[in-house]
């Protein structure tokens, strides 16, 4: 089962829990499974079915472009960082 890593700013949601599995084969999936176990964690996730601005997914150290439809492996590390911009 894949692997979520809370960032520090969500752990308040978590009880202070920075690691957690969750069954799951996509980002959506595994949002809704947080939510199942923390509820509130997805409002600070996601607006409008997407990733809040902010926001972004890495998936198996690979930061995704398909955000909550990107799949997940049975073996997957899924972390949300602050999205980089650049100038």
């Amino acid at each position: 089962m894949p692997n979520v890593f809370i960032p520090p700013q969500l752990r308040d949601v978590t009880g202070g829990i920075a690691q957690v599995t969750v069954e799951a084969q996509s980002v959506r999936q595994a949002i809704d499974a947080l939510e199942a176990q923390f509820p509130g964690i997805k409002a600070r996730l996601c607006k409008d079915d997407e990733l809040v601005p902010g926001l972004q997914a890495s998936v198996d150290q690979t930061m995704t472009t398909r955000s909550l439809r990107t799949p997940l492996k049975p073996a997957s590390e899924l972390h949300f960082l602050p999205a980089f911009g650049g100038g």
